[in-house]
């Protein structure tokens, strides 16, 4: 009996550290994955639209492609269209059915504010809220609460790019609505878009070299 008592003991002390250890190290920093301060303090278009976000993410990440090359990848995203450059073989369990383009697709390069955007076949897709090509994409949400997921690019130099995303969210209140948004969706979601990040960043970098060294 004792030593049931020590080992419960023991479980609830280990997750409190966990738990301890997350909230105060590791949830810091990916959700401001690659940003600067500046960058998180930063005021970008769509904020207004979710103004009091109790969920809220800027991840940052440079590549080495001008504004330009890289928008096109933004612009074509979507369950049925050039697909997240993450990881396709998790989404596809959860039968998203998509696949990512390695490529420019010219007839996916048509989008909108009104236009949408499917994550799933079967799920409600995100409506286009912002187009301001090449600047900003910014979706809505398919939830019953407000939420955004804006992508944005800044100009560093002539062949160099700033890719921002950021997400906010306002969740409904709640200890179960707290769980769910800061122990389960922002954790998976940082991992899922921070290779997409990295995805992007490849796929344009790869574009411009092949450019750049393509005989005249």
């Amino acid at each position: 009996m004792r030593r049931r008592i020590y080992t419960g003991a023991a479980l609830t002390a280990a997750c409190a550290g966990a738990a301890a250890a997350y909230v105060y190290a590791v949830r810091p920093w990916h959700i401001r994955w690659g940003a600067t301060g500046e960058e998180v303090r930063e005021r970008l278009p769509g904020d207004e639209l979710v103004e009091h976000p109790n969920v809220e993410a800027t991840h940052a990440i440079t590549i080495a492609a001008p504004v330009e090359e890289v928008w096109p990848w933004l612009v074509q995203i979507g369950q049925d269209r050039g697909g997240f450059y993450s990881y396709a073989w998790l989404e596809n369990l959860v039968g998203c059915q998509l696949r990512n383009a390695d490529l420019i697709v010219p007839e996916f390069q048509q989008l909108k504010a009104g236009d949408t955007v499917r994550l799933h076949p079967q799920a409600p897709p995100l409506p286009v809220l912002i187009c301001e090509p090449p600047k900003a994409l910014v979706l809505g949400n398919n939830m019953d609460y407000p939420g955004t997921w804006g992508f944005y690019l800044r100009k560093v130099d002539e062949g160099t790019t700033r890719l921002l995303i950021r997400g906010r969210g306002d969740w409904k209140p709640g200890w179960m609505s707290w769980l769910g948004a800061h122990l389960l969706f922002e954790p998976a979601h940082f991992i899922m878009e921070r290779k997409m990040m990295l995805g992007i960043k490849s796929r344009a970098e790869s574009l411009r070299r092949h450019e750049v060294t393509a005989p005249c």
